[in-house]
C-alpha cells in the first residue's frame, strides 16, 4: 500500500493507571516518577515562554512529558512475588505536550486535544505548524533549502482560544510500548482509540481539567480517530464533548482514490477525487479553457462527478463507446488528461497515476497537496513514486521540533522522536462500529461512530476543513462522507465545512493557516459556553 502508508483506533480497553500528582510549576527539568513493574514511567518537564499575537504578548505554561495508559487498571491486579518479572498487561508511554494560557491553568478554560493521523505519524505538524506557539517556517508549493530552519512566534496559534494538549499516538513520538501482544494492544483502529480515551481521562484527572469544555482536532487519519474516540469517550468513559473538529478527513476509507483499482467494483473514490484532479490542472494551468475563479469550476466539476460520471461507471462495461467517447472528453476538459489515455483507463485515474501525468513531461505532482511539483525517480512509472509534498516538509517540521523541545521545553535528552512509527503494515484496520456485534470484515468505515456519538449527544457540534489540493483525502469525499452521516437532519445541522486554498496540510499555506485558525477559535467560542474563552 505505496500510498495509503505515507500518512498522513473491539476488544475494550479499561483505565489508565494510578494517579501520580501535576509536576511543580516553573521548573525547567525533567522529573520522572518512578518506574513501574514494565520499566515504563511518567515523565514531565514544565517550562514557561510567551507568544506575540495580534500586538499581544501572552504568557504560557508547557508541559512536554510521557504518561503511561494501560490496557487494564493496574490497581486492579493481584500483587506479584517481589521476585516476579516482566509487566502486569500491555502499556504504552504516551508522549505530549501540553500549553495552558497564563502563569497557571485556568480550568474554565476550553481545552483541545489534538494529533495527528497515519496510522503511525506522530504530532508535530499540527504542533509545529499550526496551533502551538511556535511555527517552523517553510516553503510553501516548493521545497526549500535544508537548516537552518526558522522557528517563530505563530501569530495563528489557537492558545488564546483554548488550552492546548498534542498527543502522540502509542509507537510514535518519545513513546515506547511494553508488554505480550503489545502491538496487538495498541496498534488497531480499535485499540487506538480506547489508549487515546485512556490518554485524555488521565490527564483531566491530573490536571483538574473534567469541567472544561472539551474538543478534540484531528487530522487525516486522526479524523478516523476522532470519529471513534467520541464515541468510546461519551458511552465509556461519560464525557461529552463540546465538539469535534476534523481537518482532512477521511471516514470510510473506500472512498480514497489511493488504489482504488485493487477494489473493483467499488467506484465512487474515482468521482469523489474528480474534483480535486479539477483544481490541480486549474492551478498549475493544465486545462485548455481554464475558468478565472475555482470554486464556481469546482461546483461543476461536482455536479458532473456525482451525475454523470458516477451514472457511467455504475454501469460497467455495459457503458455504450459513444457515451464512453463524451465522459472521456468531459474528463480531459476537468483534467486536462488525454483523451486516448483516459480512454485506455477505462474512464478511472487513481490518484498515482493522476499525480504522475498531469504535470506532463518529467515532472510529478504531490500527493499531500498537489501544488508541489517534482521530478520523478522513474521517469517511465506509471504511478508517483514518491511525493514531492512530504519530501518538502517533513525535514523542517522534525529537525525544528527536535531543536524545539530540547532546547525550549527541557524535554527528550536521550530520547529518540519517532516521527513515523512506521506502523501501517502492523496495523488492524477492522473495526467494530456501535451498532455491530463483531468488527466488521470491510474497508475501514468510522461514519456510525460520529454518527451515533452526535445523536446521543445532539449538542455536539463538529467543524470539518478541508484543502482544494489534497489527494491523500479528497475535500469532496470528505462532504460526501458527512452529507452520507445517518443522521435526523436536525442533527446534521451540528456539521459546518470550512474549504481552503491549500492541501492536506491546510497551513502549509499560510493565508490558509489564518482563515483555519479563525473558523476554529470562532467554533470554539460558540460551542463552549465558557466566558472564559470569549
Amino acid at each position: 500500500m505505496r500510498r495509503l502508508a505515507m500518512w498522513t483506533a473491539l476488544a475494550v480497553i479499561g483505565v489508565v493507571g494510578t494517579s501520580i500528582a501535576a509536576p511543580a510549576k516553573d521548573v525547567p527539568a525533567t522529573t520522572p516518577a518512578a518506574a513501574s513493574a514494565d520499566g515504563l514511567r511518567d515523565e514531565s518537564s514544565v517550562t514557561s515562554g510567551s507568544v506575540a499575537v495580534g500586538g499581544r504578548t501572552l504568557a504560557y505554561q508547557a508541559e512536554a512529558g510521557l504518561l503511561v495508559v494501560h490496557t487494564a487498571d493496574p490497581a486492579d491486579e493481584d500483587p506479584k512475588p517481589a521476585d516476579a518479572k516482566g509487566p502486569i498487561g500491555p502499556s504504552a508511554a504516551m508522549s505530549y505536550v501540553a500549553y495552558s494560557l497564563g502563569k497557571e491553568a485556568d480550568p474554565r478554560r476550553p481545552i483541545t486535544f489534538v494529533f495527528n493521523g497515519g496510522p503511525g505519524s506522530a504530532t508535530i505538524w499540527l504542533h509545529m505548524g499550526a496551533f502551538g506557539p511556535k511555527r517552523v517556517v517553510a516553503g510553501d508549493g516548493r521545497h526549500g533549502p535544508a537548516a537552518p530552519y526558522q522557528l517563530i512566534d505563530n501569530a495563528y496559534t489557537l492558545l488564546p482560544e483554548s488550552d492546548l494538549v498534542f498527543v502522540d499516538a502509542p509507537g510514535t513520538g518519545f513513546g515506547h510500548l511494553r508488554g505480550a501482544d503489545k502491538e496487538k494492544a495498541y496498534f488497531g483502529v480499535d485499540q487506538d482509540s480506547h489508549a487515546f480515551a485512556n490518554f485524555i481521562v488521565e490527564f483531566l484527572s491530573r490536571h483538574g481539567r473534567w469541567n472544561s469544555p472539551k474538543y478534540l482536532f484531528g487530522e487525516s487519519y486522526g479524523t478516523t480517530r476522532a470519529a471513534t474516540l467520541a464515541f468510546v469517550l461519551q458511552n465509556e468513559k461519560g464525557l461529552d464533548l463540546n465538539g469535534v473538529m476534523l481537518l482532512s478527513q477521511i471516514l470510510a476509507f473506500d472512498n480514497s482514490v489511493d488504489n482504488p483499482d485493487s477494489n473493483p467494483g467499488v467506484d465512487q473514490a474515482y468521482a469523489l477525487a474528480l474534483p480535486t484532479y479539477a483544481a490541480t490542472a486549474w492551478y498549475h494551468k493544465k486545462l485548455a479553457s481554464a475558468p478565472l475563479s475555482l470554486e464556481p469550476f469546482l461546483a461543476e466539476v461536482e455536479a458532473f462527478a456525482l451525475g454523470d460520471y458516477l451514472t457511467a461507471l455504475a454501469v460497467g462495461n455495459r457503458l455504450p463507446e459513444a457515451r464512453r467517447a463524451v465522459i472521456a472528453a468531459k474528463l480531459h476538459d476537468y483534467t486536462g488528461l488525454p483523451v486516448e489515455y483516459l480512454l485506455q483507463a477505462n474512464l478511472r485515474i487513481t490518484g498515482g497515476v493522476f499525480e504522475r501525468h498531469v504535470l506532463g513531461g518529467n515532472a510529478t505532482a504531490g500527493r499531500l497537496d498537489t501544488r508541489y511539483p517534482g521530478a520523478p525517480i522513474d521517469p517511465l512509472g506509471k504511478d508517483a513514486d514518491y511525493d514531492p509534498a512530504m519530501s518538502a516538509i517533513a525535514s523542517p517540521y522534525v529537525s525544528a521540533f527536535n531543536d524545539y523541545v530540547r532546547r525550549e521545553l527541557k524535554f527528550g535528552d536521550g530520547k529518540t522522536y519517532k516521527w513515523m512509527g512506521g506502523l501501517w503494515a502492523k496495523w488492524d484496520f477492522l473495526h467494530q462500529p456501535p451498532t455491530a456485534p463483531m468488527k466488521m470484515p470491510h474497508a475501514t468505515n468510522v461514519m456510525p461512530d460520529l454518527a451515533a456519538a452526535m445523536t446521543m449527544n445532539p449538542h455536539l457540534k463538529v467543524q470539518m476543513h478541508g484543502g482544494y489540493y489534497d489527494l491523500a483525502t479528497p475535500f469532496f469525499a470528505a462532504i460526501y462522507e458527512l452529507d452520507h452521516l445517518p443522521v435526523p437532519a436536525e442533527i446534521a445541522a451540528n456539521i459546518e465545512v470550512k474549504l481552503y486554498p491549500s492541501g492536506h496540510m491546510v497551513y502549509a499555506n499560510e493565508s490558509s493557516l489564518a482563515a483555519l485558525t479563525q473558523n476554529a477559535g470562532a467554533f470554539i467560542r460558540r460551542t463552549s459556553g465558557s466566558a472564559a474563552a470569549r
